[in-house]
């Protein structure tokens, strides 16, 4: 499936394995894809996130929040904060017992050169093919990845989301 990618789009899945073995994750997630799709300003995606008024370093700062909190985002900690559940406290708590960022800590500190997908990028990659079919595409790009992202619940759509960019608006965009 990659042959179908632009030369861009994988770039980005060749910056989110560097991403995911700077970090020591052990499996590229999708947090990972947005961040990498960050890192190329001149792609698609980084215009089409312009184009909606978003500053990419304002969604690399969200990602690292996102991530230094386990994956939870902003809204969901609102919703637990909802029922008494502090994250923040807990975070900090963690924190001090086990080191700073030591929940997006996920890796088992032995460097490798090749990391697996986790499921949820796997369900990127195949949403990108999807998007790209539907719209009558032939190749996969960087606002492929973006939509596919934004269409997928997780981490990496509720930090879209914060920034109020979601599937359709990007649908709508790209149209």
């Amino acid at each position: 499936m990659f042959e179908k990618f632009t030369t861009d789009a994988r770039e980005v899945v060749v910056e989110a394995q560097q991403d995911a073995i700077r970090l020591d994750s052990p499996r590229i997630d999708p947090l990972h894809l947005l961040v990498a799709l960050l890192r190329f300003p001149g792609s698609r995606a980084a215009r089409l996130l312009a184009g909606f008024g978003v500053a990419l370093d304002d969604v690399a700062a969200e990602t690292a929040r996102v991530r230094r909190r386990g994956g939870i985002s902003a809204a969901d900690a609102e919703a637990l904060g909802e029922f008494g559940i502090d994250v923040a406290a807990i975070l900090d708590r963690v924190e001090e017992v086990h080191g700073t960022g030591a929940l997006a800590a996920a890796g088992s500190g032995r460097k490798r050169r090749r990391i697996p997908f986790a499921d949820e990028s796997k369900m990127v990659i195949h949403g990108c093919l999807r998007e790209a079919v539907s719209s009558g595409g032939k190749e996969l790009g960087t606002e492929h990845i973006l939509l596919a992202l934004a269409a997928q619940r997780g981490p990496a759509s509720d930090v879209l989301a914060s920034f109020d960019v979601d599937a359709p608006r990007i649908r709508l965009a790209l149209a």
